[in-house]
């Protein structure tokens, strides 16, 4: 065990043993090839520790697994099911602290941020348990000579992909509805974050789910995760993750027809009307962009906003983000923006403002890397270019980085034109105390998701999810349930004869 669990003490002091293998049916394994991952802190640039790597042989242990646990699984009454979530919440809740500092840690969020992630996990946790015996099919009134009747079934195992910029939060998502549903799974961890999740796999056997149903892998997209979205043996893959991967892995899943959950990329827009409460719309702007280091699939990026007030919110957006956008290191009270996750993230960032300087937009705020206290970090100043037009790459492509753009309208049908102009479709939000205005909009808007005077204030009981090339599928309130089940209808002759 002493390869397998690394005894670690993270900066704000908190000392925890960090599991460093595979979790794999209720065991902790080495990877088959002994290949491991570096992760690094990204505040400070130094290694925190390394775990073991999955490759196509140890997806296939942990397959095997899943598939022998789910003959027993399926048939765990409901209320036992749920029983065991609720107890697994409840575990969340007591390690919250661990949970939170862990990914603090790795992932660079400042530590109120995860400690917030780890509350959802708690809730949604809950709010699954509570299904778990509520899942149930329905009667179809037909004819007197036939009895129709639907029986909601588990899929089987399920492939569950995370991102990095909510390591704990997407997990939850994608587990609590999962096994709520009588499914079992093998969930990969990604690369850049691997450490929370893997001290969340002792909470799992701690609770008492059998081994199998939950299955914790480490490893590269490119092993990894190709090894579960092409293997023959799941039956299911949902996936958080960029727009290009998720084409990938649609193809992988593609081998035997799998069912499939993704949410991918954005580039929101955030619309501000004139007649609007202006200082609400300046705060909620600044959060839609610059929560989580701009690192928010449903970062409201792109700011459209009336020409008849275009200069004074320009002006008050620069000086929110003086007053709100404390960077530093994220265990500190007070801070609002920690590091960019890794290296490469924070490189792609300051590549989008090459961009945007090349293409002719004004950079208004920022545009260049923030020197930390020690010279070390991947750091960048919260970035605002305006005078951008429809064409520009800053426009169109997810940056994911503190890095706004914002752009003037001049009517409520240019605006939403503009809104639903580009490939994506996941949030979006509208500013305005017209609410008859507000709701037409909210129609008229090409996304999965539609925020009427806040942004990113998701809601664990409101389905969750994007249209276009911002995913397919909804995850989140009972709407996440019907992606983890079949409907199988069924019909019996009360009198039929040939």
């Amino acid at each position: 065990m002493s390869d397998l669990e690394v005894h670690l003490t993270a900066p704000n002091g908190v000392k925890y043993a960090q599991p460093t293998g595979l979790f794999i049916n209720n065991e902790w394994v080495k990877s088959q090839k002994g290949e491991r991952i570096t992760t690094i802190n990204p505040t400070d640039e130094k290694e925190i520790t390394s775990v073991y790597a999955a490759d196509a042989d140890d997806v296939d242990n942990a397959v095997k697994a899943a598939r022998t646990a789910f003959k027993t699984w399926r048939e765990v009454p409901g209320t036992e099911r749920g029983n065991l979530l609720y107890k697994l919440s409840q575990l969340t809740a007591q390690h919250k602290d661990t949970l939170a500092t862990i990914d603090t840690w790795d992932n660079g969020k400042p530590f109120s941020d995860a400690s917030s992630d780890i509350n959802e996990v708690y809730e949604v946790l809950k709010y699954y348990a509570g299904w778990a015996d509520k899942i149930h099919g329905q009667v179809i009134e037909t004819t007197p000579d036939k009895l129709a009747y639907t029986i909601r079934e588990p899929l089987g195992v399920c492939g569950q992909i995370i991102p990095w910029n909510f390591p704990m939060g997407m997990a939850g998502w994608k587990l609590g509805p999962a096994l709520a549903c009588g499914n079992t799974v093998v969930l990969k961890a990604a690369e850049q974050t691997p450490l929370s999740i893997l001290y969340f796999a002792n909470l799992v056997k701690e609770a008492g789910f059998p081994p199998g149903v939950v299955n914790i892998l480490n490893g590269y997209g490119k092993t990894a995760g190709a090894a579960i979205a092409s293997h023959l043996g799941i039956d299911k893959i949902a996936f958080t993750g960029s727009t290009a991967t998720a084409r990938n892995i649609m193809k992988m899943a593609s081998v035997n027809l799998k069912n499939i959950t993704l949410e991918t990329g954005g580039k929101s827009p955030l619309i501000v009307f004139d007649d609007c409460d202006m200082e609400q719309a300046i705060k909620w702007s600044h959060f839609g962009i610059m929560l989580n280091q701009g690192q928010v699939c449903t970062a409201t990026s792109r700011i459209l906003v009336q020409d008849t007030v275009y200069e004074k919110f320009v002006e008050a957006f620069k000086e929110q983000i003086k007053s709100a956008s404390i960077i530093g290191d994220p265990f500190k009270d007070g801070t609002f923006q920690g590091p960019q996750v890794t290296k490469h993230q924070y490189e792609r960032v300051l590549s989008y403002i090459e961009a945007g300087k090349s293409e002719g937009a004004t950079l208004s705020y920022g545009g260049t890397a923030h020197a930390s206290d020690t010279g070390k970090g991947f750091f960048i100043s919260p970035t605002v270019f305006t005078d951008v037009t429809e064409n520009m790459r800053i426009y169109q492509e997810e940056v994911f980085g503190p890095f706004a753009v914002i752009s003037s309208f001049k009517t409520e049908e240019e605006a939403v034109a503009r809104a639903n102009g580009t490939t994506y479709g996941l949030g979006s939000a509208v500013f305005t105390d017209n609410l008859v205005k507000a709701h037409r909009v909210a129609r008229n808007i090409e996304a999965g998701i539609v925020w009427i005077n806040s942004t990113q204030d998701s809601d664990f009981r409101v389905p969750f999810g994007g249209v276009k090339q911002s995913g397919i599928g909804r995850e989140l309130g009972e709407a996440g349930l019907e992606a983890y089940t079949n409907k199988k209808a069924v019909h019996v002759n009360m009198g039929t004869r040939l």
